[in-house]
Protein backbone atom coordinates (compact mmCIF):
# COMPACT_ATOMS: atom_id res chain seq x y z
CA UNK A 1 0.00 0.00 0.00
CA UNK A 2 2.88 2.56 1.09
CA UNK A 3 4.15 1.87 -2.92
CA UNK A 4 1.14 2.47 -4.16
CA UNK A 5 0.75 5.98 -2.51
CA UNK A 6 3.87 6.71 -3.30
CA UNK A 7 3.32 6.21 -6.66
CA UNK A 8 0.29 8.21 -6.68
CA UNK A 9 1.80 10.75 -5.02
CA UNK A 10 4.76 11.07 -8.35
CA UNK A 11 2.00 10.88 -10.75
CA UNK A 12 -0.01 14.10 -9.40
CA UNK A 13 3.17 15.88 -8.63
CA UNK A 14 4.28 15.11 -12.23
CA UNK A 15 0.84 15.72 -13.67
CA UNK A 16 0.53 19.31 -11.30
CA UNK A 17 4.07 20.11 -12.83
CA UNK A 18 3.07 19.25 -16.37
CA UNK A 19 -0.20 21.99 -15.78
CA UNK A 20 1.84 24.45 -14.32
CA UNK A 21 3.82 24.24 -17.65
CA UNK A 22 0.75 24.51 -19.28
CA UNK A 23 -0.38 27.90 -17.58
CA UNK A 24 2.95 29.37 -19.73
CA UNK A 25 1.54 27.69 -22.75
CA UNK A 26 -1.72 28.68 -23.30
CA UNK A 27 -1.10 32.26 -21.78
CA UNK A 28 1.90 32.84 -23.94
CA UNK A 29 -0.24 31.44 -27.21
CA UNK A 30 -2.83 33.62 -25.97
CA UNK A 31 -0.61 36.76 -25.75
CA UNK A 32 0.24 36.18 -29.23
CA UNK A 33 4.24 34.72 -28.50
CA UNK A 34 5.28 31.90 -30.02
CA UNK A 35 5.92 28.78 -28.05
CA UNK A 36 7.79 26.42 -30.17
CA UNK A 37 8.14 23.59 -27.75
CA UNK A 38 5.94 21.69 -25.43
CA UNK A 39 7.42 18.97 -24.13
CA UNK A 40 6.75 16.53 -21.02
CA UNK A 41 9.87 15.48 -19.11
CA UNK A 42 13.42 16.10 -19.54
CA UNK A 43 16.95 13.89 -21.43
CA UNK A 44 16.20 11.42 -24.77
CA UNK A 45 13.16 12.18 -26.58
CA UNK A 46 10.90 9.20 -26.71
CA UNK A 47 8.57 10.85 -29.45
CA UNK A 48 7.47 14.14 -30.36
CA UNK A 49 4.84 15.46 -33.43
CA UNK A 50 4.84 18.98 -34.82
CA UNK A 51 1.73 21.20 -34.94
CA UNK A 52 1.54 23.95 -36.42
CA UNK A 53 4.78 26.16 -35.36
CA UNK A 54 4.49 24.25 -31.83
CA UNK A 55 6.52 20.86 -31.20
CA UNK A 56 4.98 18.45 -28.57
CA UNK A 57 6.51 15.73 -27.37
CA UNK A 58 7.66 13.40 -24.32
CA UNK A 59 11.03 12.81 -23.15
CA UNK A 60 12.78 9.75 -21.40
CA UNK A 61 12.76 11.35 -17.58
CA UNK A 62 9.32 11.72 -16.35
CA UNK A 63 10.74 15.02 -14.04
CA UNK A 64 8.42 17.33 -15.30
CA UNK A 65 8.28 19.19 -18.62
CA UNK A 66 9.08 22.71 -19.91
CA UNK A 67 7.74 25.10 -22.31
CA UNK A 68 10.49 26.98 -25.29
CA UNK A 69 8.77 30.78 -25.38
CA UNK A 70 10.74 32.43 -27.86
CA UNK A 71 12.53 35.35 -26.99
CA UNK A 72 12.63 34.95 -23.10
CA UNK A 73 15.55 37.32 -22.95
CA UNK A 74 17.12 40.34 -25.05
CA UNK A 75 20.27 37.73 -25.06
CA UNK A 76 18.52 34.63 -26.73
CA UNK A 77 19.32 34.49 -30.56
CA UNK A 78 16.27 33.99 -32.15
CA UNK A 79 14.95 34.14 -36.18
CA UNK A 80 14.39 37.37 -37.12
CA UNK A 81 10.57 36.48 -38.32
CA UNK A 82 10.08 35.81 -35.04
CA UNK A 83 11.42 38.68 -32.78
CA UNK A 84 7.91 40.83 -33.32
CA UNK A 85 6.46 37.65 -31.29
CA UNK A 86 9.36 37.05 -28.67
CA UNK A 87 8.65 36.98 -24.84
CA UNK A 88 10.77 40.47 -24.21
CA UNK A 89 9.00 41.99 -27.47
CA UNK A 90 5.42 41.67 -25.46
CA UNK A 91 4.04 44.28 -23.09
CA UNK A 92 4.54 43.82 -19.44
CA UNK A 93 0.93 43.13 -18.28
CA UNK A 94 1.60 40.05 -21.02
CA UNK A 95 4.40 39.28 -19.81
CA UNK A 96 3.57 39.35 -15.90
CA UNK A 97 0.47 37.00 -16.99
CA UNK A 98 2.60 34.55 -18.25
CA UNK A 99 5.00 34.60 -16.03
CA UNK A 100 2.55 34.45 -13.14
CA UNK A 101 0.25 31.47 -14.91
CA UNK A 102 2.36 28.71 -13.58
CA UNK A 103 1.94 29.62 -10.20
CA UNK A 104 -1.35 30.23 -10.55
CA UNK A 105 -2.50 26.57 -11.56
CA UNK A 106 -0.83 25.90 -8.36
CA UNK A 107 -2.75 27.60 -6.79
CA UNK A 108 -5.83 27.02 -8.04
CA UNK A 109 -4.85 22.95 -7.95
CA UNK A 110 -4.38 23.69 -3.93
CA UNK A 111 -7.91 25.57 -3.86
CA UNK A 112 -9.78 22.98 -5.84
CA UNK A 113 -8.11 20.18 -3.67
CA UNK A 114 -9.00 21.29 -0.48
CA UNK A 115 -12.58 22.72 -1.68
CA UNK A 116 -13.05 18.98 -2.82
CA UNK A 117 -11.77 17.20 0.80
CA UNK A 118 -13.89 20.39 2.72
CA UNK A 119 -16.94 19.49 0.80
CA UNK A 120 -16.24 15.68 0.28
CA UNK A 121 -15.22 14.32 3.18
CA UNK A 122 -14.85 17.55 5.90
CA UNK A 123 -11.77 17.52 8.47
CA UNK A 124 -10.95 16.10 11.56
CA UNK A 125 -10.11 18.41 14.29
CA UNK A 126 -10.38 18.34 18.32
CA UNK A 127 -13.59 17.12 19.46
CA UNK A 128 -15.37 19.64 21.90
CA UNK A 129 -17.01 16.48 24.53
CA UNK A 130 -15.89 13.21 22.64
CA UNK A 131 -13.26 11.63 24.44
CA UNK A 132 -9.23 10.23 23.20
CA UNK A 133 -6.75 8.92 24.70
CA UNK A 134 -6.75 8.13 28.67
CA UNK A 135 -3.27 8.70 30.60
CA UNK A 136 -1.68 8.58 34.15
CA UNK A 137 -0.42 11.43 35.69
CA UNK A 138 2.33 12.55 37.21
CA UNK A 139 2.20 14.12 40.74
CA UNK A 140 4.21 13.09 42.91
CA UNK A 141 6.81 10.94 40.73
CA UNK A 142 7.08 8.81 37.87
CA UNK A 143 3.69 8.72 35.49
CA UNK A 144 2.39 4.65 36.68
CA UNK A 145 -1.23 3.08 36.24
CA UNK A 146 -3.93 3.74 34.34
CA UNK A 147 -4.94 7.26 35.61
CA UNK A 148 -8.17 8.48 37.15
CA UNK A 149 -9.96 8.52 34.19
CA UNK A 150 -9.08 4.54 32.69
CA UNK A 151 -9.07 3.74 36.31
CA UNK A 152 -12.93 4.86 36.26
CA UNK A 153 -13.40 3.12 33.16
CA UNK A 154 -13.89 6.29 30.75
CA UNK A 155 -12.99 4.79 26.60
CA UNK A 156 -11.90 6.74 24.07
CA UNK A 157 -14.87 7.84 21.98
CA UNK A 158 -17.21 8.47 25.16
CA UNK A 159 -18.94 11.25 24.65
CA UNK A 160 -19.15 14.01 28.36
CA UNK A 161 -22.38 14.41 29.09
CA UNK A 162 -22.10 16.32 32.63
CA UNK A 163 -19.25 16.75 35.13
CA UNK A 164 -20.57 16.64 38.96
CA UNK A 165 -24.02 18.06 37.84
CA UNK A 166 -23.06 20.54 35.05
CA UNK A 167 -23.72 19.92 31.27
CA UNK A 168 -20.31 20.08 29.35
CA UNK A 169 -20.79 21.76 25.89
CA UNK A 170 -16.78 22.58 25.16
CA UNK A 171 -13.50 20.62 26.19
CA UNK A 172 -12.58 23.96 27.76
CA UNK A 173 -15.01 24.14 30.48
CA UNK A 174 -14.67 20.40 31.04
CA UNK A 175 -10.77 20.77 31.66
CA UNK A 176 -11.48 24.30 33.26
CA UNK A 177 -13.95 22.52 35.99
CA UNK A 178 -11.50 19.27 36.58
CA UNK A 179 -9.02 21.82 37.76
CA UNK A 180 -11.54 23.73 40.00
CA UNK A 181 -12.91 20.51 41.65
CA UNK A 182 -8.95 20.04 42.47
CA UNK A 183 -8.10 15.92 44.25
CA UNK A 184 -11.11 13.28 45.26
CA UNK A 185 -14.14 12.03 43.97
CA UNK A 186 -15.90 13.38 41.34
CA UNK A 187 -19.31 12.16 39.02
CA UNK A 188 -18.87 11.95 35.47
CA UNK A 189 -21.63 11.24 32.86
CA UNK A 190 -20.83 9.68 29.54
CA UNK A 191 -22.63 8.75 26.67
CA UNK A 192 -21.43 5.58 25.07
CA UNK A 193 -23.29 3.42 22.33
CA UNK A 194 -25.87 5.39 23.13
CA UNK A 195 -26.50 4.78 26.48
CA UNK A 196 -25.63 7.91 29.48
CA UNK A 197 -23.33 5.73 32.20
CA UNK A 198 -22.30 7.38 35.27
CA UNK A 199 -18.71 6.84 36.12
CA UNK A 200 -16.55 8.08 39.80
CA UNK A 201 -13.12 9.14 38.93
CA UNK A 202 -10.80 9.85 41.69
CA UNK A 203 -9.12 12.89 40.38
CA UNK A 204 -5.52 13.14 41.79
CA UNK A 205 -3.36 17.09 42.31
CA UNK A 206 -1.21 18.29 40.24
CA UNK A 207 0.51 21.59 40.05
CA UNK A 208 0.21 23.56 36.84
CA UNK A 209 -1.33 27.03 36.24
CA UNK A 210 -4.53 27.59 36.62
CA UNK A 211 -5.26 29.43 33.80
CA UNK A 212 -3.62 27.94 31.07
CA UNK A 213 -3.02 24.39 32.44
CA UNK A 214 0.70 24.89 31.53
CA UNK A 215 3.78 24.32 34.13
CA UNK A 216 3.08 26.25 37.48
CA UNK A 217 2.51 25.91 41.45
CA UNK A 218 -1.19 26.14 41.61
CA UNK A 219 -2.73 22.50 42.94
CA UNK A 220 -5.52 21.62 41.08
CA UNK A 221 -6.95 18.69 40.08
CA UNK A 222 -6.46 16.35 36.99
CA UNK A 223 -7.97 13.66 35.47
CA UNK A 224 -5.82 12.29 32.29
CA UNK A 225 -7.92 12.59 29.54
CA UNK A 226 -7.43 13.91 26.10
CA UNK A 227 -9.58 15.32 23.79
CA UNK A 228 -10.53 13.09 21.22
CA UNK A 229 -11.12 14.01 17.52
CA UNK A 230 -14.09 14.11 15.14
CA UNK A 231 -15.09 15.16 11.07
CA UNK A 232 -16.62 18.40 10.79
CA UNK A 233 -18.83 18.20 7.84
CA UNK A 234 -18.73 21.47 5.39
CA UNK A 235 -21.62 22.41 2.60
CA UNK A 236 -20.91 23.79 -0.76
CA UNK A 237 -21.26 27.02 0.61
CA UNK A 238 -19.65 26.97 3.65
CA UNK A 239 -16.19 24.82 2.61
CA UNK A 240 -15.52 28.44 0.51
CA UNK A 241 -14.44 30.88 3.75
CA UNK A 242 -12.85 27.76 4.97
CA UNK A 243 -10.79 26.49 1.90
CA UNK A 244 -9.68 30.20 1.96
CA UNK A 245 -8.82 30.40 5.21
CA UNK A 246 -7.16 26.81 5.07
CA UNK A 247 -5.09 28.51 2.07
CA UNK A 248 -4.23 31.67 3.84
CA UNK A 249 -2.81 29.41 6.98
CA UNK A 250 -0.74 28.06 3.72
CA UNK A 251 0.99 31.08 3.02
CA UNK A 252 1.50 31.72 6.72
CA UNK A 253 3.34 28.92 7.26
CA UNK A 254 5.79 29.39 4.08
CA UNK A 255 6.13 32.65 5.47
CA UNK A 256 7.45 31.57 9.12
CA UNK A 257 9.41 28.95 7.16
CA UNK A 258 11.88 30.76 5.55
CA UNK A 259 11.94 34.01 7.97
CA UNK A 260 11.44 32.34 11.79
CA UNK A 261 12.77 28.45 11.03
CA UNK A 262 15.58 28.50 8.16
CA UNK A 263 17.82 27.81 11.57
CA UNK A 264 16.15 24.70 11.93
CA UNK A 265 18.36 23.56 8.46
CA UNK A 266 21.24 22.96 10.89
CA UNK A 267 18.89 20.26 12.85
CA UNK A 268 17.41 18.47 9.96
CA UNK A 269 19.49 15.20 10.49
CA UNK A 270 18.92 15.15 14.11
CA UNK A 271 16.35 13.55 16.40
CA UNK A 272 14.78 17.11 17.27
CA UNK A 273 14.13 17.54 13.11
CA UNK A 274 11.04 20.11 12.67
CA UNK A 275 8.12 18.44 11.28
CA UNK A 276 6.84 21.48 9.79
CA UNK A 277 9.79 22.19 8.12
CA UNK A 278 11.29 21.66 4.92
CA UNK A 279 11.00 18.37 3.04
CA UNK A 280 12.37 17.56 -0.51
CA UNK A 281 10.52 15.59 -3.23
CA UNK A 282 11.51 12.38 -1.67
CA UNK A 283 10.18 12.94 1.63
CA UNK A 284 6.87 14.17 0.22
CA UNK A 285 6.49 11.34 -1.28
CA UNK A 286 7.49 8.94 1.28
CA UNK A 287 4.65 10.89 3.67
CA UNK A 288 2.48 10.03 0.56
CA UNK A 289 3.22 6.21 0.82
CA UNK A 290 2.47 6.61 4.95
CA UNK A 291 -0.44 8.00 4.40
CA UNK A 292 -2.13 5.34 1.99
CA UNK A 293 -0.76 2.96 4.14
CA UNK A 294 -2.01 4.46 7.21
CA UNK A 295 -4.63 2.15 9.38
CA UNK A 296 -7.39 4.88 9.13
CA UNK A 297 -10.27 4.40 7.37
CA UNK A 298 -9.83 4.91 3.48
CA UNK A 299 -11.89 7.81 3.47
CA UNK A 300 -9.71 9.98 5.90
CA UNK A 301 -6.28 8.20 4.09
CA UNK A 302 -7.83 9.83 0.70
CA UNK A 303 -8.55 12.88 2.47
CA UNK A 304 -4.91 13.17 4.08
CA UNK A 305 -3.26 12.05 0.71
CA UNK A 306 -5.39 15.08 -1.02
CA UNK A 307 -4.29 17.58 1.39
CA UNK A 308 -0.28 16.58 0.97
CA UNK A 309 -1.14 16.67 -2.44
CA UNK A 310 -2.72 20.30 -2.02
CA UNK A 311 -0.21 21.49 0.24
CA UNK A 312 2.84 20.61 -2.29
CA UNK A 313 1.26 22.46 -4.82
CA UNK A 314 0.93 25.71 -2.50
CA UNK A 315 4.10 25.35 -1.40
CA UNK A 316 5.79 24.59 -5.35
CA UNK A 317 3.69 27.89 -6.37
CA UNK A 318 4.81 30.07 -3.34
CA UNK A 319 8.67 29.03 -3.48
CA UNK A 320 8.27 29.86 -7.32
CA UNK A 321 7.32 33.42 -7.09
CA UNK A 322 10.36 34.44 -4.63
CA UNK A 323 12.23 36.95 -6.43
CA UNK A 324 15.64 34.58 -7.42
CA UNK A 325 16.37 34.05 -10.98
CA UNK A 326 15.87 31.87 -12.95
CA UNK A 327 12.50 31.41 -11.09
CA UNK A 328 9.31 32.82 -12.23
CA UNK A 329 9.67 35.18 -9.33
CA UNK A 330 13.06 36.81 -10.32
CA UNK A 331 11.58 37.41 -14.08
CA UNK A 332 8.72 39.13 -12.33
CA UNK A 333 11.03 40.97 -10.19
CA UNK A 334 12.95 42.04 -13.21
CA UNK A 335 9.89 42.86 -15.01
CA UNK A 336 8.98 45.32 -11.71
CA UNK A 337 12.33 47.07 -11.86
CA UNK A 338 12.02 47.63 -15.44
CA UNK A 339 8.89 49.30 -15.17
CA UNK A 340 9.77 51.70 -12.07
CA UNK A 341 12.93 52.81 -14.01
CA UNK A 342 10.93 53.44 -16.63
CA UNK A 343 8.27 54.83 -14.83
CA UNK A 344 11.35 57.47 -13.47
CA UNK A 345 12.46 58.13 -16.58
CA UNK A 346 9.21 59.45 -17.93
CA UNK A 347 8.98 61.86 -14.95
CA UNK A 348 12.29 63.38 -16.03
CA UNK A 349 10.78 63.76 -19.55
CA UNK A 350 11.71 60.79 -21.11
CA UNK A 351 9.26 59.71 -23.68
CA UNK A 352 11.25 56.97 -25.79
CA UNK A 353 10.51 52.92 -25.80
CA UNK A 354 11.08 51.00 -22.39
CA UNK A 355 14.80 49.86 -22.02
CA UNK A 356 14.81 46.61 -21.11
CA UNK A 357 17.07 45.53 -18.20
CA UNK A 358 20.46 44.07 -19.68
CA UNK A 359 20.22 40.05 -18.49
CA UNK A 360 24.40 40.18 -19.14
CA UNK A 361 24.03 41.69 -16.01
CA UNK A 362 22.16 39.47 -14.11
CA UNK A 363 23.99 36.35 -15.20
CA UNK A 364 26.92 36.12 -12.12
CA UNK A 365 23.69 36.00 -9.83
CA UNK A 366 21.39 33.67 -11.47
CA UNK A 367 24.26 31.39 -11.70
CA UNK A 368 24.94 31.84 -7.78
CA UNK A 369 21.42 31.27 -7.08
CA UNK A 370 21.37 28.25 -8.92
CA UNK A 371 24.52 26.92 -7.41
CA UNK A 372 22.68 27.58 -3.47
CA UNK A 373 19.35 26.18 -4.98
CA UNK A 374 20.86 23.09 -6.31
CA UNK A 375 22.71 23.00 -2.79
CA UNK A 376 20.39 23.39 -0.71
CA UNK A 377 18.14 20.63 -2.36
CA UNK A 378 20.54 18.26 -2.24
CA UNK A 379 20.76 18.84 1.63
CA UNK A 380 17.05 18.77 2.18
CA UNK A 381 16.68 15.39 0.00
CA UNK A 382 20.00 13.62 1.70
CA UNK A 383 18.18 14.44 5.22
CA UNK A 384 15.02 13.19 3.87
CA UNK A 385 16.50 10.20 2.60
CA UNK A 386 18.77 9.09 6.40
CA UNK A 387 15.91 11.50 8.60
CA UNK A 388 12.89 11.40 7.07
CA UNK A 389 10.11 12.61 8.57
CA UNK A 390 7.45 10.34 9.69
CA UNK A 391 3.52 11.17 10.77
CA UNK A 392 3.62 7.08 11.23
CA UNK A 393 5.48 6.35 14.31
Amino acid sequence: MAALGIGAFVLALFVSVVLHEAGHFVTARHFGMKASRFFVGFGPTLWSKQRGETEYGVKAIPAGGFVKIEGMTSLEEIDPADEPRAFYKARARARLVVMSAGSFVHFVIAIVLIYGVLVSFGTQQPSETVVGQTSCIASTGECTGPGPAGAAGLLEGDRVVSFDGRAITAWSDFTRLVREHGPGPAELVVSRDGELLTLRPDLVQVLRDRETGGTGTDPVGALGVRPGRETRHYGPLEAVPETFEVIGSGFTGMYETFTERIDDIGRIFGDDRDESGFISVVGAARLGGEVAAADDDWSDRIASFLVLVAAINLAIGIFNLLPLLPLDGGHIAVLGFEQARHGLRRLRGYRGPVQPVDFAKLLPATYATVVILVGFSLIILSADIVNPIRINQ
